[in-house]
């Protein structure tokens, strides 16, 4: 199943998949978790030559692979999300009611819906154990902790830390830092302590807090908050 999609494609999806959990007002969780499972995880397969024979089969992934399906996909990975945290789960009707509102190249069915979360599944191989060691997990984590150790913790909020997460996923950059979710979050939270806190109070060695936290290595968090505060100023 190799599907060729453009970067600026894959933008505009990952947007709107963002878009629709602030419009659905789910959780953060259920939000990256969605994140996950769509832009790390089944988007990359739709260019491999390893995709699922029975997903592939689908109208949903018929080339040349329209902006409209990738949405419908998008929203998706945003109503399984809600099955694995949320109690109870949006009901299917919720997602079809947005996609009616916000996805105008086509409609789609409740049956399409029911379609595109089996097709999902499939190309995942039902492998969906591994959100809890998303990123945002461990920066949730990590701002719990600084506030508990640290008064700056109170002028770093976590919806700093997670506007740079929307970023990154946005301009595709996510994927290719090539670091553990734990890294990534580390990296995450001292780019977001970079931005936001006050010269005046940034006295705390918040680098040196993460790596040992974390364990992880210092040089290799610097790198990644260089390039991290670079798509920031960028944008």
């Amino acid at each position: 199943m190799k599907k060729e999609v453009c970067c600026c494609l894959r933008g505009r999806v990952v947007e709107f998949l963002i878009q629709s959990a602030q419009e659905l007002q789910v959780s953060p969780i259920v939000k990256y978790s969605a994140l996950s499972l769509f832009a790390d995880r089944f988007y990359p397969s739709l260019s491999s030559r390893q995709g699922n024979n029975d997903a592939a089969k689908t109208w949903l992934l018929q080339p040349p692979l329209r902006e409209s399906n990738l949405q419908l996909f998008a929203l998706a990975a945003l109503w399984i999300s809600t099955k694995i945290h949320d109690s109870p789960p949006l009901h299917v009707k919720c997602f079809k009611s947005l996609a009616d509102n916000t996805i105008t190249e086509q409609h789609f069915t409740t049956k399409d819906f029911l379609e595109a979360e089996l097709v999902l599944m499939q190309v995942l191989k039902f492998e969906i154990g591994m959100l809890r060691s998303i990123a945002f997990r461990f920066l949730e984590d990590l701002n719990t902790k600084l506030r508990e150790v640290a008064r700056v913790g109170e002028q770093l909020n976590i919806e700093a830390c997670m506007d740079i997460m929307d970023l990154l996923y946005e301009k595709g950059e996510i994927s290719s830092f090539n670091t553990s979710p734990r890294h990534l979050a580390a990296s995450i939270m001292v780019a977001a302590y970079l931005i936001t806190v006050p010269v005046q109070k940034s006295e705390f060695p918040i680098l040196l807090w993460v790596k040992f936290v974390t364990s992880c290595n210092e040089e290799d968090i610097l790198d990644t908050v260089r390039s991290i505060l670079m798509h920031v100023f960028e944008a």
